[in-house]
Order: structure tokens, then C-alpha cells, then sequence
């Protein structure tokens, strides 16, 4: 399939001018920007000084993130954005432009042909054999999605592609595990598992440890036995792989994505004190000290590209992968977390999917603006392409992301279209929003159907960003129109559904049952 974005807008946003000569396949703009993409693991959208609902929260007041702050303030904020409930179905999204429900990674992946064992084990479904290998950019691998990834069509276009940080985008064994093989020219410290055996340099990142092998970071060896926080050692070796794209004279895409905040939560020496002083319990404490490490390496890497004086042409882009852990590891009232978003990471409520979202472009962004556009992680794909002037080029995927760069320009919107999340799995724990489900969102309102029991719930966002109210009953042909959008779309990309274990039978789309819900 082709994905094709427009050399310029209408409007002119790229001031360069429309060009009415078709460019070659990979062409690059004139003064092509830096890239960088910083994408944070299991950050809420409520662990971060930067308010991203209409007012501060308590949360907002606890967490300190100037280096956000500054983004924000330079830049544009999203207060409506998406990933996917959990990890890898986000990253392979972003690095495919594909829907889940369309790439069929939907759930983390770690072991070749392996279903989780939460899943094989579950008492009443029998989940799909979704695509366990995860990405793939070579046709082929069962069980992986053939897709062209982003950084291979930056690369072709002239871009030096540097991934520092988490892949977790294919299983062990599998291509996919490895960003060299995904269009990344550096790979620092990405291999196929979604977590750090340890943060910490003295602990060698958990390399040697017994039982952690496959969690243990690697590529980090220069600094084991030191006293450096995993976070800050991926932070320079960014830097020096930022110098040697200068050195090439051509621009670069850095996709600076930090195991930080994901489990295990460990006290980052730097920070941690001021939240015991706080008086917050030993787990919230160190939870606190990992975001505020993270924010560290953001500012970092903004006075990085101020020392180079590259700033002006370099565009930053803040995003996390699935909302803030609460159900499981954290200190604390479960499911409160995110606040005032109802649950977290694992949950198709609002507080495992949406996710705090900046975007700085001088030039080209107005500074410290807010939008309430709703984008979703797969949009990224055709933004960075678009923003980085290649056109016309060629995958093998159908690319279902629509650029935002004319929210970017302040031009238009992109309308309201519906957005769909698609988990046909399971998770583990248990709490609100979580399990099998598939959901839509369309305008101010979103559905949500759960295989397990055929539950459904309908809520309007506008009037209760916190989904308290379940309006199915008393808006019945608002949720049949979301339960059609939704079930049409699963039916158009052929989207795997759960069946029952005691009968094999494949459970009914969520237009089919809801004439006999009950509630």
C-alpha cells in the first residue's frame, strides 16, 4: 500500500512554498529539521507538573517537571491524545501508522510464538493468536505484522536514525527485536523485553544477575559499576550519538525512548530525598524521583540542542505509551493514580489510554498553546514524515494515522473521526476498564464492550472526564450509534475476537448484542 503525504499545505505552513514538480521517492525538504521524539513508559497524564486538564490538580502540585514546563511553554500541548492501555501495541502503532486492531500486536510481546501465560490460563475466553513476534520488516515471520518501519523511510531519506532507550517491539529471536534491523543506524540499550532488570549502574543494569538475563539492559558496559542512573546513561550515550549525526552534516531523527517510569521503581539518588521529605511512602517517593529523572534528561536534551546551536531547526515531540501504572507496584489507593481519569495502564478508561503530549517546532508552532484536537498514537507516523518532507513514499502497510501538522500550524483541525482502541487479551490484574474490550470515541462521547460479559459502557467526556456515569441505559441510541461505528470498523479490518472456551464459538459484535443488554 502507499501512503502519500502533501509536499506543502494550502496554507503554506512549511513556508517553502507549493512545488508543482513531483519530488522522487525520499525527498527531503531544504533544511530538513532535526527530529526528536521523546517518549516516556507507563507516564500518566497526571505525572507531571503541566496541567493537562482545564485546571491543576493535587498531582500537578507533587510532581516537579520544569523541563515539561518548558516545553510546554515553547510549544503546543495536547490535552486530548492517545496511545494504546499497554506498551507494545502503542510502539508498534507509532512505528507502523497502523490501528492495533489492524496490526494485531495488541498485546506486550518478550517470547517467540508464546501467548501470555494470564491469557492461556484465563477461565472463560480463548483469546486469538495475535501477532505474539510483534514487528517485522521483513515478509514472512508468523505471528508478526510485515510493515515498513518509520525510522527505515527516514533513513532512506537522508535522516541518521538513532533509537536510545526501549524497543520492546518484537519477540526474542525474532527481527524485530532488534532496532538495526527496523531502519535504526544506532541502537542504544533496545532489545526485545519491555522492562529494566535494574536501573542502576551498580547493579550493571542486571547483567550477570542470575534469573535476569532476558531483562538485563544491554550495550551499557562502559558504565557497570558506576554510580549513574539508568536514565542518565541512555541521556549521554543520546548526546554523543546526536554528535556523530552533526558530524555527518545531515539531519537526524532521535527517538529518545526511556525505560523510565516503568516497573521495577527504584530510587533515582538524584531526586528521591525531597519526596520522603514530602512525606510521601517509600514506593510514591521513588515513583516521584523517576519522573523527575526523566524530566532531567528532557531538559538535557533541550540544552543539548541549544549548545549546538541546532535548536531553531529541531522539532521536539513529548509523548508516553500507555497511562500511569495504578492497579499493581504502585503506593497507595488503586485505580487513583491518574486522577481525575478513572484507572491506569491495562484499561480502556480514560486513565490508561490518554497521555500527556507536547510538541515544540520553532518557527512553526505558536508558543505555549493548547488544544483539544484528539489525536491517537498511530497519527505519528504520517506527522513525522510530513514534518520531516518526505513524500510520495512506498509501504507495505496500510497507513491508518492522519497527520496533525495542520494542528501543528494552527490552521485547522482534523475534524472529529472516530478513534478505536482494540485489546481482544488480557492483562493480568483487575479494576475498572481493564480486560478484554474493544472502544470508540467519537466526539465527546465513548463506548466501550467487554468480551468477558458482554458489558458495555457509554460515556459522555465532556461531562465526566472521570466515566462515573455508565449512559447506556439512558441514552440507548447513542450507544447504539458508537456500538455500529464500532463494530463496522472491527468488521473492516478484520479484527481478531475473543471466542468462548466452553463452546469455540466467537464472541458477537457489540451491534449484535446490544438490543438484550441489561446493563
Amino acid at each position: 500500500m502507499k501512503g502519500i503525504v502533501l509536499w506543502c499545505l494550502s496554507v503554506g505552513f512549511l513556508a517553502l512554498g507549493c512545488k508543482e514538480k513531483v519530488m522522487p521517492k525520499g525527498a527531503v525538504v531544504p533544511d530538513n529539521p532535526n527530529i526528536v521524539l521523546f517518549f516516556v513508559d507507563d507516564m500518566g497524564w497526571q505525572d507531571t507538573s503541566v496541567p493537562f486538564w482545564n485546571q491543576r490538580t493535587p498531582y500537578n502540585d507533587l510532581y516537579h517537571t520544569p523541563n515539561m514546563e518548558r516545553l510546554a511553554e515553547a510549544g503546543m500541548k495536547f490535552t486530548q491524545a492517545y496511545s494504546t492501555a499497554v506498551c507494545s501495541p502503542t510502539r508498534v502503532s507509532l512505528m507502523t501508522g497502523m490501528n492495533a486492531a489492524r496490526h494485531r500486536v495488541t498485546n506486550w510481546t518478550l517470547y517467540k510464538d508464546k501467548l501470555q501465560p494470564m491469557e492461556t490460563n484465563h477461565k472463560t475466553l480463548q483469546f486469538p493468536e495475535w501477532n505474539v513476534n510483534g514487528l517485522s520488516p521483513i515478509a514472512g515471520i508468523e505471528k508478526a505484522v510485515y510493515a515498513t518501519p518509520l525510522p527505515q523511510v527516514l533513513k532512506e531519506a537522508g535522516y541518521v536514525t538513532i533509537h536510545a532507550g526501549k524497543a520492546h517491539l518484537g519477540a526474542i529471536g525474532t527481527p524485530g527485536e532488534d532496532p538495526l534491523k527496523l531502519g535504526f543506524e544506532i541502537n542504544i540499550a533496545g532489545h526485545a523485553a519491555g522492562a529494566p532488570a535494574s536501573y542502576l549502574g551498580t547493579d550493571n543494569f542486571g547483567n550477570g544477575v542470575e534469573g535476569k538475563e532476558v531483562w538485563a539492559v544491554p550495550g551499557l558496559e562502559k558504565y557497570h559499576g558506576k554510580d549513574i542512573f539508568l536514565t542518565e546513561a541512555i541521556t549521554q550515550e543520546a548526546q554523543l550519538a546526536m554528535d556523530d549525526a552533526l558530524e555527518k552534516n545531515k539531519p537526524f531523527f532521535l527517538y529518545m525512548a526511556h525505560y523510565a517510569v516503568h516497573t521495577p521503581i527504584m530510587a533515582d539518588g538524584r531526586f528521591v530525598q525531597k519526596y520522603y521529605d514530602k512525606g510521601l511512602d517509600s514506593t510514591e517517593a521513588k515513583y516521584a524521583a523517576l519522573v523527575e529523572g526523566m524530566d532531567k534528561s528532557l531538559g538535557d536534551i533541550m540544552d543539548y540542542l541549544e549548545a549546538k546551536n541546532i535548536s531553531e531547526n529541531t522539532v521536539v515531540m513529548f509523548m508516553s505509551d500507555n497511562g500511569g501504572l495504578s492497579a499493581v507496584a504502585r503506593g497507595g489507593e488503586k485505580h487513583t493514580h491518574n486522577k481525575p481519569l478513572s484507572s491506569g495502564k491495562g484499561s480502556a478508561h480514560e486513565g490508561g489510554i490518554r497521555e500527556p503530549m507536547l510538541v515544540k517546532w520553532p518557527g512553526k508552532i505558536k508558543p505555549n498553546s493548547v488544544v483539544d484536537q484528539q489525536v491517537i498514537i498511530e497519527d505519528f507516523y504520517p506527522t513525522i514524515l510530513e514534518m520531516a518532507g518526505v513524500e510520495n513514499y512506498e509501504t507495505v502497510q496500510q497507513v491508518d494515522g492522519i497527520s496533525f501538522l495542520p494542528v501543528l500550524a494552527g490552521t485547522q483541525s482534523n475534524g472529529t473521526r472516530p478513534l478505536f482502541w482494540h485489546y481482544p487479551n488480557e492483562w493480568g490484574p483487575s479494576g475498572p476498564g481493564i480486560g478484554a474490550s474493544s472502544s470508540t470515541r467519537v466526539g465527546d462521547w465513548k463506548f466501550i464492550y467487554y468480551y468477558n460479559d458482554g458489558s458495555m459502557e457509554l460515556f459522555n467526556l465532556k461531562e465526566d472526564i472521570g466515566e462515573t456515569q455508565n449512559l447506556v441505559k439512558e441514552q440507548p441510541e447513542k450507544a447504539r450509534e458508537l456500538a455500529k461505528t464500532l463494530s463496522d470498523y472491527l468488521r473492516k479490518v478484520e479484527a481478531q475476537i475473543p471466542s468462548r472456551k466452553d463452546t469455540g464459538e466467537q464472541i458477537a459484535y457489540p451491534d449484535e448484542v446490544l438490543n438484550t443488554y441489561n446493563g
